[in-house]
Order: structure tokens, then C-alpha cells, then sequence
């Protein structure tokens, strides 16, 4: 695949960073229409969208070089090179929590509540930023045929797009952007039936993302190692463990409305 979007003179933008910034709009949009749509102020949100895109870039860099850093050792400034891709999700996702850990604890936010007004936007950002992986020929998976992809009516473009190496591949990005994607319909659902219950949504979020990606992950080729075990499969048991026991705790304890905890004038 092509990875140039397009160039003019020196000025080369990528479809991965296309495909990063066109996630980010969109989920903030989201997290604003949301926030408007239960009656909460806006202004803390958009504060924090900045950080928390600096931070997942940093954390998504940082946590795949980590685990893949026999593929730097020798050229160290290719570390800094993020548009050649080499981004992983979970180091986002990570690094993006502990950065809206840090400015809730300073500007007195409720935390769990944050999360929930992010996952829809993090979910639907997620299912996008997949393609990012289509056009940079990375994120696929095992060996296949032809007629295994044909019979699955994955369009030609795709097919295509997944012959690498002599070889048809799985198409690993194309399934957890569409699991992604029926996430994001079933959450929409839940923030209309749960929305009075803080970390439901984010809960959901940990649940299904987590046991999409451990299945997926099993089909993928480039799996990030820690001795024999994927991490990112390790990552996702504990997602979904915390997002299981979150579920539970909720179900006992929470059941107090948004309005109630954001107080009078429903700020977060």
C-alpha cells in the first residue's frame, strides 16, 4: 500500500497521521456533545483533550519500544520517527489514563466520570485509526488464501491490500476496527440506559475491548513478546478483569446520577 495521503514540495502527510488527527476531531466532538448533552460544562474537557493527545502519542511510542527495541538499538533517532508507525494502542490508552488521573487530582474531577465521557470517543478513535495500519502494511496477520479472505467478502481493495511478503495475511487490522465499531453502537446504547451510573461506560470500554483484542491478537503476526507470552494479550485479561470487577462494584454501590455528583451547576 501506499502510505503518502499526499505531497506537495517537501510537505508529505501520511494516511496514518491523517487517520490519527481525523480520530482525535471526531472524538472530540464526541466527548463535547456528550458533556453538552447531559448539561455538564464543557470548558475542563477541552483543557484536557490536548494533554491527553500528547500524552496516548508519547505512551503508544514509548510502550512499543520498549518491547520491540532490537529494532532501534542500532538507529536510536528512528525512535522519534512515529510516522513510519510503530504505535501501540495500549501504551496510549495507558498513558492517556494516568495523564486524566493527574489533571482530575489537580483541577478536583471526578476521575471515573472523565473516563466515561471518553470511552465512546476512544472506542470510535480506536475502530479509525486501524486503518492507519491497512496503508502502512503493518498490524496483520498469519498466512491465509485467497478464497479464506474471498469467502469472508472482504473487498478486493483489502485482499489486496494484505498480500505481503509473497503471502495473503489476516487482515487483523480490519476485524478489531470492526469490533471496535459494533462496540461503539452497543455503548451508545449503554450511556442512554446506564447514564446514571458512573463507570459503566468505561467498564464496557475495558470489557470489550479487552476480549476483542486477546482474540485478535492470537491471529496477529507482529505481536509485541515477553518471552513466549504476547503482552498485549496479557494487557487485555487484565482489561477485562478490571473492567468485570468495576461492573460488579457499580451494580452494588453506584447508583447515584451524574447531575447528583457534579453538583449544582452539574460541572465535573
Amino acid at each position: 500500500m501506499n502510505r503518502v495521503f499526499v505531497s506537495i514540495g517537501p510537505i508529505t502527510i501520511y494516511w496514518y497521521s491523517l487517520l490519527i488527527l481525523i480520530a482525535v476531531l471526531l472524538g472530540y466532538q464526541l466527548a463535547i456533545h456528550y458533556c453538552k448533552k447531559i448539561g455538564y460544562k464543557t470548558s475542563s474537557i477541552v483543557d484536557m483533550v490536548l494533554g491527553i493527545v500528547i500524552w496516548a502519542i508519547i505512551g503508544a511510542r514509548v510502550y512499543y519500544v520498549i518491547f520491540n527495541f532490537s529494532s532501534y538499538q542500532d538507529n536510536l533517532l528512528e525512535i522519534f520517527m512515529i510516522w513510519k508507525g510503530g504505535l501501540a494502542i495500549y501504551g496510549a490508552v495507558l498513558a492517556a489514563v494516568f495523564y486524566i488521573y493527574y489533571y482530575c487530582k489537580r483541577h478536583e474531577l471526578h476521575f471515573i466520570k472523565v473516563l466515561d465521557i471518553f470511552s465512546l470517543s476512544l472506542l470510535l478513535g480506536q475502530a479509525i485509526g486501524r486503518w492507519g495500519n491497512f496503508f502502512n502494511s503493518e498490524a496483520y496477520g498469519g498466512k491465509t488464501t485467497y478464497e479464506a479472505l474471498k469467502n469472508l467478502r472482504i473487498p478486493e481493495f483489502i485482499i489486496q491490500g494484505m498480500y505481503i511478503d509473497g503471502y495473503y495475511r489476516h487482515p487483523t487490522f480490519l476485524y478489531e476496527s470492526l469490533w471496535c465499531l459494533v462496540g461503539v453502537l452497543i455503548l451508545v446504547g449503554i450511556r442512554k440506559k446506564y447514564s446514571n451510573q458512573t463507570g459503566k461506560q468505561v467498564c464496557f470500554y475495558l470489557i470489550w475491548y479487552g476480549v476483542g483484542r486477546f482474540f485478535i491478537e492470537g491471529l496477529r503476526s507482529d505481536s509485541l513478546y515477553i518471552g513466549s507470552l504476547r503482552v498485549s494479550q496479557l494487557v487485555s485479561i487484565v482489561f477485562v478483569l478490571v473492567g468485570v470487577v468495576g461492573n460488579i462494584i457499580i451494580r452494588r454501590k453506584n447508583k447515584v446520577p451524574y447531575k447528583e455528583i457534579g453538583g449544582e451547576n452539574g460541572r465535573i
